[in-house]
């Protein structure tokens, strides 16, 4: 309170002589505070219970792949939330400042700098200039009450390629209807479809063992040449207190398409959809394998799309195979509650 004191009084002060000695004395008020510590043998035997929960946060960031998913999927839950475990750090410095533990401190260095090398990338803005098309996807939400607006408000994004995933069958023709005047081209198959600028053909379902259509594959005839392009929509997961994460027909699809996609005769691919999972979970690792994520390599931030009121996971990709990703970003919010995510790859 003292520190706190001096610095309203030097930010008060009149001259500069005045300011310099309140400086003064508050650099002198913290090296006696630091000389009190350092003099307390205690701070090394305090808040080993802080350190410990540090280090075990920092493992968690280091080995989150071999957390086993035989219990209720524990793995693939902690994965999708992964970058959410951070918000324990700032928590853990306060508790070891206010336990005035070194030990505490020390190890809260650990979960800090493994946490940045893991998701500090993300952080950073990667979008580049150019690219030649762009491309977009958006989970409409069956119970969309607006879907002609929503339509409107995705093709204003300029994007030559837009994915609708959870289409109904009577909202089907509003969207029709709504981009017709944008895109040439379209098709639709289950409950996902695809509009183009560009001619389309050799569109037809991807069977993801669900039984009924909710995922397609489309040949597009861009100006730079073709372009095999995937529309997914996995089974959604859950979460219940009796069997914790629930996602084996999510994975089950994940399996499926991850195999029709290295499959694929031609050698440039875009996969636009909800996969109803994050990066991090291992169990899309049938399909992350072998693609690159356009927000991992040119995002801005970390482009959480869902919940569109609160998004704390991105769970719909745009992802590619031989082509460069450009640019990736989040569009506003429609009436679903998803956000539409875009992105500005080069053929």
């Amino acid at each position: 309170m003292a520190q706190q004191a001096y610095v309203a009084e030097a930010d008060s002060a009149g001259s500069d002589e005045h300011r310099r000695s309140l400086l003064r004395r508050l650099g002198d008020g913290l090296g006696r505070q630091w000389d009190g510590w350092r003099s307390d043998r205690r701070i090394w035997r305090r808040g080993l219970v802080i350190a410990a929960f540090a280090l075990l946060l920092a493992l968690v960031f280091v080995i989150h792949a071999q957390i086993p998913n035989s219990v209720g999927n524990l793995g693939s839950l902690t994965e999708t939330f992964l970058p959410w475990l951070g918000v324990l750090i700032p928590v853990l410095l306060l508790l070891a400042l206010l336990r005035k533990s070194a030990t505490a401190l020390i190890a809260v260095v650990v979960p800090t700098v493994v946490w940045v090398s893991t998701f500090g990338g993300l952080i950073t803005d990667k979008a580049g200039s150019g690219g030649d098309l762009t491309v977009a996807t958006h989970n409409v939400n069956a119970d969309n009450a607006d879907p002609s607006g929503t339509a409107r408000d995705v093709a204003a994004s300029g994007a030559d390629v837009l994915a609708l995933e959870e289409l109904t069958e009577p909202a089907v023709p509003v969207y029709e209807k709504a981009l017709k005047g944008t895109y040439k081209y379209h098709s639709v198959q289950g409950t996902v479809g695809l509009w183009s600028k560009y001619p389309l053909r050799a569109s037809k379902p991807v069977d993801i063992k669900l039984g009924w259509t909710r995922a397609m594959r489309a040949t597009i005839t861009t100006p730079e040449g073709d372009v095999a392009v995937y529309v997914a929509h996995l089974p959604s997961v859950r979460v219940k207190l009796e069997a914790g994460f629930t996602a084996r027909q999510r994975d089950k699809s994940a399996d499926a398409l991850g195999e029709a996609i290295a499959h694929e005769r031609l050698r440039k691919v875009v996969l636009l959809g909800d996969l109803n999972g994050t990066m991090n979970d291992r169990a899309l690792n049938g399909v992350t394998s072998q693609m690159r994520s356009t927000q991992g390599a040119a995002g801005d931030g970390f482009g959480f799309s869902w919940p569109a009121s609160f998004p704390m996971a991105r769970i719909d990709q745009i992802m590619v195979r031989d082509v460069e990703p450009k640019s990736s970003w989040t569009l506003p919010r429609t009436g679903s509650d998803h956000l539409p995510i875009a992105a500005r790859v080069t053929m």
